[in-house]
């Protein structure tokens, strides 16, 4: 069972919730008796968030945290978890935090777990060129410097890969979509797609003919 957003919820359920984490029992109007004995219940919240955001966006000309200061990110999260228990300590009753099991405070994505989202991500693409293509898809190889590039548009300290999803689809579906109507790529084909580090484009070209690359800039997708 899930609540998101717990703190807008009236006192009243977080009433009804102290017997339902308590004795995992919910007595309704007419005396039944509800068992949620074998039920996970599972809280969401935001407090804290402003607390945080200005930890990772300073505005006194402080160095921002990027996802590759290494140690710094480790003592940031660990202030970020503190600010977000106290945040939930302001808010609830003492004998409603004290039912909970485990307030977890999710930490920002480090390098290694973004390209984990990215890699996917990248393979539900795939699998939408195999269902749009039918029997004879082209094949799509994505370099690493295009990847890197996916994740410097996609993704920040602050928000993690919140705004991924929404990057490879400007910039790697819609420039395939694009050769793909336009009869420039084939089912069969070998796509090879990667980034040349001073561009604000991916560069597509055939395996086949490797001196043959397409381009489609940002503004243009």
């Amino acid at each position: 069972m899930l609540f998101d957003e717990i703190e807008k919820a009236s006192d009243a359920l977080w009433n009804l919730l102290l017997g339902v984490l308590d004795k995992a029992t919910l007595t309704l109007g007419d005396n039944r008796k509800v068992d949620f004995s074998a039920t996970m219940v599972f809280l969401t919240s935001n407090l804290g968030a402003a607390e945080m955001n200005s930890l990772v966006s300073p505005c006194l000309g402080f160095h921002a945290p990027s996802t590759e200061d290494g140690a710094c990110n480790s003592q940031l999260s660990a202030r970020i978890s503190g600010l977000g228990v106290a945040a939930a300590r302001r808010k609830f009753t003492p004998e409603f935090i004290n039912r909970l099991d485990k307030i977890v405070v999710f930490k920002a994505l480090g390098p290694e777990e973004l390209r984990r989202i990215i890699d996917i991500e990248l393979d539900l693409v795939r699998e939408r060129i195999r269902s749009a293509a039918g029997s004879k898809p082209f094949l799509i190889k994505i370099g690493d410097s295009a990847k890197e590039f996916l994740l410097a548009e996609g993704t920040d300290f602050r928000y993690g890969a919140r705004h991924l999803k929404r990057a490879i689809e400007r910039l790697l579906v819609q420039p395939l979509s694009n050769l793909m109507a336009s009869g420039q790529i084939r089912s069969g084909d070998r796509i090879h797609v990667s980034h040349d580090g001073a561009s604000s484009r991916l560069s597509f070209g055939r395996d086949m003919d490797a001196a043959q690359a397409w381009g489609v800039s940002r503004r243009a997708a």
